[in-house]
């Protein structure tokens, strides 16, 4: 409660005005401090993506994997294919269809990089049904596997 003081009157009046200036200098200096430490509190985190805890889907009857080896190379079933005749050899093998979905997989240590690089050379090509391929995390764990390695996520 504030109490306000005039020279004529020895009598106390109430100030119902409430002085809110102390409470905005105390929000702007908690939001300095938010703004400055909320990007030191981020943190490197290792993480180790082929695993996978989904549901597997509903595997069709000749899946088309393209498969990205250790040493960068691409395989297209068990062919090993250039990269300049990757779209060549997907026509060939879809007879055209672009609707067919191809399946990427690739080896724990090549770079996302690279497996970008193969999923924007399907997408040049026309493919845009593109599902990734991994290990499911019970086989990984060492529990009996539920699928096949090597199945659609």
């Amino acid at each position: 409660m504030a109490v306000k003081l005039t020279q004529a009157d020895d009598d106390l009046e109430l100030n119902h005005e409430i002085n809110v200036t102390p409470f905005i200098d105390v929000i702007l200096v908690l939001l300095i401090i938010f703004m400055v430490a909320a990007p030191l509190s981020t943190v490197d985190v290792n993480v180790d993506l082929p695993a996978s805890t989904a549901q597997a889907a509903q595997r069709p009857d000749k899946p088309l994997f393209l498969t990205v080896k250790p040493d960068l190379s691409l395989s297209l079933g068990e062919e090993t294919i250039a990269r300049t005749a990757l779209g060549a050899a997907l026509d060939q093998r879809t007879d055209r269809d672009k609707e067919t979905r191809i399946f990427v997989r690739a080896d724990k240590t090549v770079p996302y990089g690279e497996v970008m690089e193969a999923m924007n050379l399907l997408r040049a090509a026309g493919y845009l049904k593109i599902g990734l391929v991994g290990l499911d995390a019970a086989s990984v764990a060492g529990a009996p596997p539920q699928k096949a390695p090597g199945a659609p996520l």
